[in-house]
C-alpha cells in the first residue's frame, strides 16, 4: 500500500524531511513489538523522514551490512497480528565493548542515521543511553581513523534516543504497562481457565508458576483475574509462618464446598529471608499437610508467544507514534526519554530516571525493604496488591465491623464481559466493610417485582471468569416504576445502591436522582460503574466489557484477513456494534490494521467512500492484495453496510471483489479478558469504599444534627 495522501490534521506542522530514524528491538521478545515497529515506520514516513530497520538488535547495528535496511510503507504490512519481533532480537556482548559501539556508530553515520528508537528492557535502554553519551567521542575516533570525513562530526553531531519498553514482566518503573504484558496475561488466563475445569472435576489443587524473575506483576494480576486462593511474589514475600496460614485457607475453602484450589507463584518468589519459594516446595507442603491431590504446571515461554492482544496492539501503536514525535521535537540538549503509559495517556519521561528507579526496586528487595519495593513499582502495582488482599482473604466474623447498612447491587442494560467480576468485588468488599449485601435480579424490572435477596461471600466464588451477567440484566428504566422501587427499598431497608451497566444505567441514575424530590428512599448514596461494550458512558475513558469486545473484533478480523491470503484482491466490510459510539470501530480498526473505519462521530459522504475505493484500487497493485473496512452499526442511516458493500463491489469490479460480515452479538459474549476482569474488580472495590465513606458521613451528620 502506498502512503495515503489523507488530510494531515494532527501533525501538519511537523516535518521529518532530512531526518533518518532507525528502529530496533533488543533483549527478550514481547507480543506487540511488531505493532510498535510498524507505527514507527509509518509515522516516520508520514512526516517525510527516512526510516531504517536494524535487524537482530544491537548485533545488527554492530555488524551493519544488510542488517540495516531502509523500510517502506509496504514492508510493515501484515505485522500487527504477528507475535514476537519480525526484525529479530539478539543479546550482543560486542556492543558492551567500546570497539563494538565504535563499529555501530560507523554503520549509522554511513547512512546518516542520528535518531534511534529502541524497543526493549532496561538493559537495552541503558545501553542506548551510554551510546548517546559516547557519540561525539566515537565520531572523533572515526575521523582520526579516516573512517569518516571530518565534516561528518558537525553534520551528525548528536544522537537522539527514544525508548519504548517491550517486556512481558511489566518490570519497568515509570509506566503503568509495558508492551507485551497484556498478551502474556491472556496466555496465563487461558491456561488457568482451562485448568480450573479439570481441577474442579477431580477436586485438585494446582500450583502454577508464571514468569517474573524479579517482578510479580504477572502473578499478582493473574491471581486477581482468576480469584486464586494464594499468590506468591518477590516484592511482598509472605510473613513467617505463611505455610500454616495458606494450608488453613485452602482447607477452609474446601470445607466451604469449593472443589479446587489455585496457587499462583512468580518464578522469582522468595520468603522474608530471600530464600526462593519453588512450586515443588508448595506442592509437597500441601500434600504433606492436607493430603490434597496436587499438581504443578509451569507455563514457561508459552507466555511470550501467540498473537498480541488488542490492548498491546493499541498501546504499541500509540507509543510508536509518540516516539517519532519525540524524535522530531528533540534538540541537541534533550536527554534521552522513554515513552510510557500513564493512565490512558502516552507520556515521555526521562529515560535514566526510570532505569535508576527500576534498579532501585531490586536493591530494596535485596535489602528486605519490601514495602518500599511495592511503592517503587508504582500506583498500578500497589492498587492491584491492595485489591487482591481485600478480596482473597476473608476476615473472621468477629473482626468485621458492624455497620448495619444494607447495600443493593444490580446490573442494567446489555450484558458486558466483566460485569460478574464487578459484582463479586462489590459483594466481598461490602461484606468486609460490615454491610449486608443484596443482589437484585434482572435490573430494575426485577427490582420493582421484589426479586431481591441477600448475597453472601461464598455465593460469588468463581464469578470473575464468567461472561455475561449472572444476576440477569434488562434495559428497563426505573421512571415508570419509581413508586414500586421506592416501596421495595423501604421494605428491604436499602441504604445504598450500586448500579453496574452502560448508558441505560447512567440514565437510570439520573432518573432516581430526580425522584429524590418525591421519594426520600432515593436520598441515599448511589453509584454507577460503567459496563458496556460500546464505551459510550460520559465521564470515563473506558468501560467494563469494551476490551473483551475489542479482542473479539480483532481476532475475527485476523481470521478474515487470513482467509483472503489464498484468494487475493479481496476487500472485507465488517460491521461492529457500538450504537452511536464509534469506539469499537475506530479502535478495532487501529488494532486490526483496517484501511478505513466509518463512525457516527466523523461524518462522511459519497466523496469519502469514492476516495477509499480509489485507495484500495491502488493498494491492489502492490503485494498487499487485501483490504479491511470497519463500519459502526449506526454511523449513517443511508450509507448502510449493504450500501457500502454494493458500492465497493461495483466500483472495484475487475480489480477486487468484496465480502461483508456483521459480527453481531459475538462481541458481547465470551469469557472476559484479563483487563476487563481486573478493571471491573478494581473500580468496583473503589466504588464500594466510596459508598461506605458516604454512609459513614451521613450517620455522623445525623448524629451532629440530633
Amino acid at each position: 500500500m502506498s502512503q495515503p495522501d489523507g488530510k494531515k490534521i494532527f501533525f501538519e506542522n511537523l516535518s521529518g524531511a532530512g531526518k533518518a530514524i532507525a528502529v530496533l528491538t533488543s533483549g527478550g521478545d514481547a507480543q506487540g513489538m511488531n505493532a510498535a515497529v510498524r507505527a514507527v515506520v509509518r509515522m516516520g514516513l508520514y512526516v517525510g523522514a527516512k526510516v531504517y530497520f536494524i535487524r537482530e538488535g544491537y548485533q545488527g547495528m554492530v555488524d551493519g551490512g544488510d542488517n540495516i535496511k531502509e523500510a517502506s510503507w509496504e514492508s510493515v504490512s501484515s505485522m500487527l497480528q504477528v507475535g514476537g519481533t519480525v526484525i529479530g532480537s539478539a543479546r550482543c556482548k560486542e556492543f558492551r565493548t567500546h570497539e563494538g559501539r565504535l563499529k555501530a556508530a560507523h554503520n549509522l553515520v554511513q547512512r546518516g542515521i542520528t535518531n534511534l528508537c529502541v524497543i526493549g528492557g532496561d538493559g537495552s535502554l541503558t545501553g542506548a543511553n551510554l551510546f548517546r553519551e559516547e557519540w561525539s567521542g566515537l565520531l572523533g575516533e572515526l575521523v582520526e581513523q579516516g573512517s569518516i570525513a571530518a565534516d561528518a562530526v558537525q553534520k551528525y553531531s548528536a544522537l537522539h534516543i527514544v525508548g519504548m519498553v517491550g517486556s512481558i514482566d511489566n518490570d519497568f518503573c515509570g509506566t503503568d504497562m509495558t508492551i507485551g504484558t497484556d498478551s502474556a496475561l491472556h496466555r496465563i488466563i487461558e491456561v488457568v481457565d482451562a485448568i480450573m475445569t479439570t481441577a474442579q472435576s477431580h477436586q485438585r489443587t494446582f500450583v502454577l508458576e508464571v514468569m517474573g524473575r524479579h517482578c510479580g506483576y504477572l502473578a499478582l494480576v493473574s491471581a486477581l483475574a482468576c480469584g486464586a486462593d494464594w499468590v506468591l511474589i518477590p516484592e511482598m514475600p509472605p510473613e513467617d509462618g505463611w505455610e500454616d496460614k495458606m494450608c488453613q485457607k485452602l482447607s477452609a475453602n474446601r470445607a466451604g464446598m469449593k472443589r479446587l484450589n489455585i496457587i499462583i507463584v512468580a518464578e522469582g518468589a522468595i520468603d522474608r529471608n530471600n530464600t526462593p519459594i519453588t512450586t515443588d516446595y508448595i506442592k509437597n507442603l500441601v500434600v504433606r499437610c492436607l493430603g490434597f491431590d496436587t499438581r504443578v504446571t509451569i507455563l514457561g515461554h508459552v507466555q511470550r508467544g501467540g498473537t498480541p492482544s488488542a490492548f498491546d496492539r493499541i498501546l504499541a501503536s500509540r507509543m510508536g507514534v509518540e516516539a517519532v514525535l519525540a524524535l522530531l521535537e528533540t534538540t541537541a540538549n534533550t536527554p534521552a526519554c522513554v515513552v510510557s503509559l500513564c493512565g490512558n495517556q502516552s507520556v515521555r519521561l526521562p529515560l535514566m530516571e526510570c532505569v535508576q528507579m527500576t534498579q532501585e526496586v531490586q536493591k530494596a528487595m535485596d535489602e528486605k525493604r519490601f514495602e518500599e519495593a511495592v511503592r517503587l513499582r508504582g500506583r498500578s502495582f500497589e492498587n492491584n496488591l491492595k485489591t487482591y488482599k481485600l478480596l482473597a482473604h476473608r476476615k473472621p466474623e468477629s473482626e468485621l465491623p458492624t455497620s448495619n447498612f444494607n447495600v443493593a447491587v444490580l446490573n442494567v442494560g446489555a450484558p458486558a464481559a466483566g460485569m460478574n467480576a464487578a459484582v463479586r468485588s462489590a459483594v466481598r468488599v461490602g461484606i468486609s466493610e460490615g454491610h449486608k449485601m443484596f443482589a437484585v435480579s434482572d435490573g430494575f424490572e426485577g427490582f420493582y417485582k421484589g426479586q431481591i435477596k441477600e448475597i453472601k461471600w461464598a455465593d460469588v466464588g468463581g464469578w470473575t471468569g464468567q461472561g455475561g451477567s449472572l444476576l440477569g440484566t434488562k434495559r428497563t428504566l426505573p421512571a415508570k416504576y419509581v413508586d414500586k422501587i421506592a416501596e421495595q427499598m423501604r421494605q428491604h431497608n436499602i441504604n445504598a445502591l450500586l448500579i453496574v451497566g452502560g448508558f441505560e444505567a447512567f440514565e437510570s441514575l439520573l432518573q432516581l436522582y430526580e425522584a429524590r424530590a418525591t421519594y426520600e428512599e432515593f436520598c441515599v448514596p448511589m453509584c454507577m460503574l460503567p459496563a458496556t461494550i460500546s464505551n459510550n458512558v460520559p465521564g470515563t475513558d473506558l468501560s467494563i466489557g469494551a476490551d473483551t469486545a475489542l479482542n473479539a473484533i480483532v481476532e475475527t478480523c485476523d481470521r478474515i484477513k487470513q482467509s483472503a491470503s489464498g484468494t487475493k484482491r479481496r476487500v472485507f466490510i465488517i460491521e461492529t456494534m457500538g450504537g452511536y459510539c464509534g469506539y469499537l470501530a475506530s479502535v478495532g480498526g487501529l488494532a486490526a490494521g483496517a484501511d478505513a473505519a466509518y463512525i457516527y462521530e466523523e461524518p462522511f459522504d459519497i466523496r469519502d467512500l469514492q476516495a477509499n475505493v480509489e485507495h484500495l484500487t491502488e493498494k491492489m497493485k502492490t503485494s498487499i492484495q487485501r483490504g479491511l473496512v470497519l463500519r459502526n452499526e449506526n454511523c449513517n442511516e443511508n450509507y448502510t453496510t449493504d450500501f457500502i458493500y454494493q458500492l465497493y463491489s461495483e466500483e472495484g469490479k475487475g480489480v477486487f471483489d468484496s465480502r461483508k460480515n456483521v459480527l453481531g452479538h459475538m462481541q458481547q459474549g465470551g469469557a472476559p479478558s484479563p483487563f476487563d476482569r481486573n478493571f471491573g474488580t478494581k473500580i468496583s472495590a473503589k466504588a464500594m469504599q466510596w459508598v461506605t465513606r458516604k454512609l459513614v458521613e451521613t450517620v455522623r451528620h445525623e448524629k451532629r444534627g440530633s
